[in-house]
């Protein structure tokens, strides 16, 4: 499944690096912030191909504040921990990590993806970078919810 993503033909993440003072970090720490939301895309879903597994979502403080506001101030950060499943007994489990996606609210630093800026790691590295388009692929898909400035996910109290 680690190849699936490496071979996306998406056309929203490759392999080329894409390091620049615009680019986005690596989260220190980020499985220690709000965990937001689990999912899991199936086969047959429209988002298999790149996304299928289990994904957890984590959101720093000021996007966990932002998420509670509907307001999301530069600084917010959202974590994207996709991985791969197995399923055994009627029970599915997490496996490796596929990748590690992030979006960053920067209005200065991202202005052509309406204020966020997008990355991700591959598997568990903290250098192969998977976004090469300054994030324009992941940004389109988001713009399917610009009324919630580009956020899926909701808060749930």
């Amino acid at each position: 499944m680690i190849q699936r993503a490496i071979v996306i033909l998406s056309g929203l993440l490759s392999l080329t690096p894409a390091v620049a003072e615009e680019s986005v970090s690596y989260p220190e720490g980020y499985r220690d912030w709000v965990h937001v939301k689990t999912m899991v895309i199936h086969p047959g879903h429209p988002l298999e191909n790149p996304f299928l597994g289990i994904h957890h979502i984590y959101a720093n403080d000021a996007a966990r504040r932002g998420l509670e506001t509907g307001t999301f101030a530069d600084g917010a950060v959202f974590a994207f921990d996709l991985l791969e499943y197995s399923t055994d007994d009627a029970a599915s489990t997490e496996g490796p990590r596929v990748l590690l996606g992030v979006m960053e609210k920067d209005q200065a630093r991202f202005p052509q993806t309406g204020g966020w800026g997008f990355e991700g790691w591959g598997g568990d590295s903290r250098t192969e970078r998977l976004v090469s388009d300054g994030g324009t692929g992941c940004y389109g898909c988001h713009m399917q919810v610009q009324d919630r400035d580009y956020v899926f996910s909701q808060w749930r109290d």
